[in-house]
């Protein structure tokens, strides 16, 4: 074992040299790429991605990065395909296939029967001149100077840039169809991603009760109407008006400033102007505004009206943060 190797210039070397060939890639986007992403535009069916080894993992996640934003994919292992599994591809599919080199057996042996089914064909292909390459309708050129690796055998530059290449192909396709934050979020709506983009104010503060005080009440009043709804605040309404807001902070601060609060009112001690978000807002924005003013609540309106309080507890269960 050689102790005196630098890790950290192996480390950096690698990302160089792959890096090098990730930009490398911008003198190979010709007219085949566009035409792949006109094509993928105008598909009725799917886009089917096949490989093998390696590149069956790349292209695993293409297919899901497809998917996630709005081009339905299917995964069709190189291997398995000659084995049953070429009944996935239908009339109206594209088919990519991603290869190193592009003369594998299993390549070899399946893009013939590819070719049959009259779908177009792409090449994600790092050889231009390869078996895949000359057969497909369009190469999208993924050639490699070296592999990171020491011997220069283990796929690591070259599934990098196929990975680029198809994060390339997504993102225009993103561009292409306008695909906004709203189009994302129904493709994820499980985790922290997804209620980011979909949960709504309302779909918290409507939970949480309307803890509300008239402006003559008293202190007693007040605590009371903070403990019952356990958001930590009351609103001081006239009417309709929201005239100001009172947390546990303004309590503890009025406690400090007065020695008698016999005769004191909700609008002795209330905060003028309180933070206000639309229910119809996005939970997360809510969460961004709190962090702003460094306060843990807000007050929720609707069409300018009082509909509740968001608290910075209610975004928390919901694992946004």
């Amino acid at each position: 074992m050689k102790n005196n190797i630098d890790i950290k210039k192996v480390a950096i070397d690698t990302f160089e040299l792959e890096a090098k060939n990730i930009l490398s890639l911008s003198e190979r986007i010709d007219d085949d790429f566009v035409k792949v992403v006109e094509s993928i535009l105008s598909l009725n069916g799917r886009v089917i991605i096949t490989g093998i080894g390696k590149s069956a993992i790349i292209a695993q996640k293409i297919v899901a990065t497809l998917n996630s934003t709005g081009t339905p994919s299917i995964f069709m292992h190189a291997a398995d395909a000659i084995h049953g599994d070429l009944g996935i591809i239908q009339q109206e599919d594209l088919i990519i296939a991603i290869s190193k080199s592009g003369n594998t057996p299993e390549i070899k042996v399946l893009v013939p029967f590819l070719k049959q089914t009259n779908n177009k064909l792409v090449a994600i292909v790092g050889n231009r001149n390869s078996f895949l390459a000359e057969q497909a309708d369009y190469i999208l050129d993924t050639t490699i100077t070296r592999e990171a690796c020491p011997n220069n055998l283990a796929p690591t530059t070259s599934t990098t840039v196929q990975l680029a290449m198809g994060d390339a192909i997504a993102v225009a396709l993103q561009t292409k169809r306008q695909f906004s934050d709203r189009d994302f979020a129904k493709y994820h709506p499980g985790g922290a991603l997804g209620k980011q983009l979909y949960l709504r104010v309302g779909d918290l503060s409507d939970n949480n009760g309307l803890p509300v005080v008239e402006p003559s009440k008293d202190i007693r009043s007040v605590i009371i109407s903070i403990t019952q709804f356990r958001l930590g605040a009351t609103i001081v309404l006239d009417d309709e008006k929201i005239l100001g807001i009172i947390t546990d902070g303004d309590i503890r601060r009025m406690l400090e400033k007065y020695e008698d609060i016999a005769n004191l009112t909700a609008k002795d001690i209330m905060s003028l102007n309180p933070k206000t978000i639309d229910r119809n807002e996005l939970a997360v924005n809510a969460l961004h505004t709190m962090r702003q003013f460094s306060i843990s609540q807000l007050v929720v309106t609707n069409e300018g009206n009082y509909a509740g309080i968001i608290h910075i507890q209610d975004i928390l269960k919901e694992g946004i943060i």
